[in-house]
């Protein structure tokens, strides 16, 4: 067994570092009360560096430097109120005559003063500082700033080696840039094991981002008293002459640094890195020098940030426009799952990787290299009960799930995008296996015997280099990756999410019709039989052979059978007119009068069916109980198309038996008086006078396909209506149009729908304040407006486009337009969107004068 009591470099998590008790010799120290006035503790050295021979603690600060600059302290602390941030004051005389530079900030309740003998450089630290970030401010290449800031440093401050000291994400230190002596080993590649930098060290780094090591040789000078009047140490977190560790001084005593600074990489908040300052003499920076390299360090820092966002960014905005690319793909495809599955190879452009796989509905598929089909099912199940509906990524997947069977030749890196909230269905991207080796600087993992610093540990005094060789790891994930993985997971997830609406949605749908249609083929039947008994039940004149009533009921027959021919083959649309002759011509011998009058109209599919049934019912009430059951019944139907392009067709029945309304509202009462409101948007109205019944019905334009007969073709291309349609489309594919919606997809299906016409140029936005903003400098040609964004309406922007004379569309799915004030008089087009009715509406407000 190992033994229990042996100690390695993790013990330094345990020293207490921020409280040591004692600063080092270069300065003194004095800490005051919360108002900088009563002196609470001082160090050793501060009656001989200050110049002063009487008691000092319990005293006032003004017994101490004098009222002058006691005066000018307690100021400077009124101005900083951030102890990371001391106040400042350069070369301030004290009551005894000498002159220090003075750094006092405020913390724990209490009030920190330390004093270093002035500098007596002329380098001013603003200028020095602005010199070098100069140097570096420009730079746009990360590699770049890294290698010019380690040189920059050495110029600056004249350490023997300067390096960049960069973590790793699992703790350890890497040195990636360095500038030294020529005389001098290089450290450059070397790895640094976590526990060399202990983790309050790490905290330390974050709140106080300069740390000056003057002589690792130095006796420690203790504060007096030790501890307060509440039991506790002095926190000298902020304080620059803060002493250091014994242990962290013999370590760099083992790798023969007699003294050293460090300047913190700050990035998004947390510790990225260090300027590792090493020296092998003794060396004090001044403060001049020491706020110089400070304020270069916070640049670097800054400029760093700004370059790893500028890269996250471009690297972000190359997959946002892959993915924009597939968006306008699925906002138009049927079958999402078909599509991902065949869009494999692109998802892989999109983040480096060896392979990717997806797992849908329990099936696999993958591009490159991909673990085999029967683990993917098991590393689903494995990724979604520790991702909790989150990306989830690693790079050592034998370590995070060695349950997994998955061999290290197929994958040791994976990421994984979940399509929905379920643990169910995920994107991977696959890393194959990196073999490195690792050059450390000493071997990470040895042991050391307790020394005679106790037991904190004697650090250990080998620097030389240890290699290991890394198996079973992958190329780490980075912030970039993720956050590609996480736009790709909100796209993938609102494509998924609305597809599955979509899905409920024509499953709902689909159940009505058919429910309606079981119930239309029983009353069509039992219409239909009725229809026959009546018409053989018709008395027969005697003096007529018996072949003319057969041949008469047969040709009757036929014509039913027609009629209920067309609606099983509306699937293409058709003519009304054919229509209207085909559900009444069973009717149309003897004295009756049937009179049909109205242009050539083609009506979609959807419009077609809805008016087969409509008609056929209004055809069949008329020959049960209405003017065509009646000898000398007469029938007029006209029907025109009005100003806006929509159908307005009117049935009137005379000469029947008196009409009187239905006493109960059966299903075909129903069948007309909703079918063409609920399926075409139209509109339905029956009455029942006397003299008989008169029906109004509306088709809207956008099922109205075309005026002339779509089977008769020109023989020039570019005449008549097919040189009407080219003209129009190079009118189209010149306008420049503002469309304002608020829902991502349904926008991109807009789009597809307008480009399919050749309408290129479209400026999509999905707000009022968005739109006006691009309406500053931007006047479209015509503006479709959805009315309803979300909780705002696009009335403000009609308002400016009315006032700019500009032409534009409502769109909404509401059935009425009441939420449109009477001021405006645009068209409204109805949700979802039909092309056939946007470019309908976008002709005709081009066409106002």
């Amino acid at each position: 067994m190992p033994n229990a009591d042996a100690v390695d470099l993790t013990n330094c998590d345990r020293e207490p570092i921020h409280i040591p008790g004692s600063i080092q010799p270069h300065g003194c120290l004095v800490v005051c009360d919360l108002a900088g006035a009563v002196i609470l503790h001082h160090s050793a050295n501060t009656a001989s560096m200050l110049g002063f021979d009487r008691e000092i603690n319990g005293g006032r600060l003004e017994d101490l430097v004098g009222g002058e600059a006691a005066h000018s302290l307690r100021n400077a602390l009124a101005t900083s109120d951030d102890p990371a941030r001391p106040a400042l004051r350069h070369a301030l005389q004290v009551s005894s005559g000498k002159a220090f530079d003075i750094a006092i900030h405020r913390y724990d309740d209490k009030v920190i003063i330390e004093f270093e003998p002035a500098s007596t450089e002329a380098d001013q630290p603003l200028e020095v500082a602005r010199m070098l970030i100069s140097r570096i401010r420009n730079m746009n290449s990360i590699d770049r700033l890294i290698e010019n800031a380690a040189r920059l440093m050495f110029a600056m401050l004249g350490y023997d080696r300067i390096m960049i000291y960069r973590f790793e994400q699992e703790g350890s230190g890497k040195v990636i840039s360095e500038y030294k002596r020529r005389d001098l080993e290089s450290f450059k590649g070397q790895y640094f094991p976590a526990a060399d930098i202990p983790k309050q060290a790490r905290a330390l780094y974050v709140k106080n981002t300069i740390r000056v090591i003057s002589n690792v040789d130095n006796e420690r000078v203790a504060l007096a008293p030790q501890l307060g009047e509440n039991g506790r140490p002095v926190d000298l977190s902020f304080a620059h002459l803060r002493s250091v560790s014994p242990v962290h001084c013999e370590y760099l005593r083992n790798m023969g640094v007699a003294a050293s600074m460090s300047v913190s990489i700050i990035v998004d908040g947390e510790l990225w890195g260090l300027i590792a300052c090493h020296h092998y003499s003794p060396k004090a920076l001044s403060m001049p020098q020491r706020v110089a390299a400070e304020t270069f360090g916070e640049f670097f820092s800054l400029h760093l940030s700004a370059l790893k966002q500028r890269q996250l960014v471009e690297a972000s905005s190359q997959a946002r426009r892959s993915l924009d690319r597939f968006l306008q793909v699925a906002s138009s495809h049927s079958d999402i799952s078909s599509l991902l599955r065949n869009s494999l190879q692109d998802f892989g452009g999109m983040l480096p990787c060896d392979g990717v796989g997806l797992w849908l509905d329990g099936v696999w598929a993958g591009e490159g290299t991909v673990p085999p089909q029967y683990l993917a099912g098991e590393l689903a199940e494995l990724v979604g009960g520790v991702a909790s509906g989150r990306v989830w990524s690693t790079a050592e997947l034998s370590r995070s799930l060695p349950q997994s069977g998955i061999s290290p030749d197929d994958a040791c890196g994976v990421l994984a995008i979940p399509l929905s909230q379920r643990p169910r269905d995920y994107l991977f991207f696959f890393r194959r296996e990196m073999v490195q080796t690792l050059e450390w600087a000493g071997n990470p993992d040895k042991q050391y015997q307790i020394g005679p610093l106790g037991d904190r540990l004697t650090p250990r005094k080998s620097f030389a280099i240890w290699k290991e060789l890394v198996r079973l790891k992958a190329q780490p994930w980075t912030d970039s990756d993720l956050e590609i993985a996480d736009a790709i997971r909100a796209m993938l997830v609102e494509i998924v999410l609305h597809h599955n609406e979509l899905l409920a949605d024509e499953r709902g749908k689909a159940d009505v019709r058919q429910r309606m249609l079981n119930e239309e083929l029983n009353h069509r039947v039992k219409n239909i039989l009725s229809v026959i008994k009546a018409l053989v039940g018709h008395p027969v004149d005697d003096s007529r052979p018996i072949s003319d009533y057969v041949g008469s009921l047969k040709g009757r027959i036929q014509a039913l059978a027609f009629a209920h021919d067309q609606v099983v083959r509306s699937g293409e649309g058709g003519i009304l007119s054919d229509l209207l002759e085909a559900e009444l011509r069973p009717y149309m011998e003897g004295s009756r009068t049937i009179a049909l009058n109205g242009p050539r109209i083609w009506l979609d599919s959807r419009a077609f069916s809805v008016m087969a049934l409509v008609l056929h019912e209004m055809s069949t009430n008329a020959a049960k109980y209405g003017a065509l059951s009646a000898a000398d019944g007469r029938l007029e139907i006209e029907w025109q198309r009005l100003g806006n392009g929509d159908c307005d067709l009117l049935w009137t029945e005379t000469g029947g038996p008196t009409t009187r309304p239905p006493t109960r509202a059966g299903f075909g009462s129903v069948l007309i008086g909703r079918s063409i409101p609920f399926e075409l948007d139209g509109t339905a109205s029956v009455e029942y006078p006397p003299e008989g019944v008169r029906a109004s019905f509306l088709i809207p334009t956008r099922h109205i396909q075309a005026e002339e007969d779509p089977s008769q073709s020109s023989e020039n291309p570019l005449s008549g209506a097919a040189a009407n349609r080219h003209d129009e489309a190079q009118k189209l594919s010149e306008l420049e149009i503002l469309l304002v919606e608020d829902q991502m997809l349904i926008a991109a299906d807009v789009e597809a729908m307008l480009a399919d016409e050749g309408i290129q140029k479209v400026v999509t936005s999905p707000s009022v304040s968005d739109a006006l903003r691009r309406l500053k400098d931007f006047t479209p040609d015509v503006a479709i407006l959805d009315v309803n964004l979300g909780s705002s309406t696009s009335l403000p922007i009609a308002e400016e486009l009315q006032r700019r004379d500009v032409p534009f569309i409502f769109a909404t799915g509401y059935s009425d337009r009441s939420v449109i004030p009477a001021t405006f008089s645009a068209p409204v087009v109805r949700k979802p969107y039909e092309v056939t009715a946007i470019i309908g509406a976008v002709n005709k407000v081009l066409s106002r004068p």
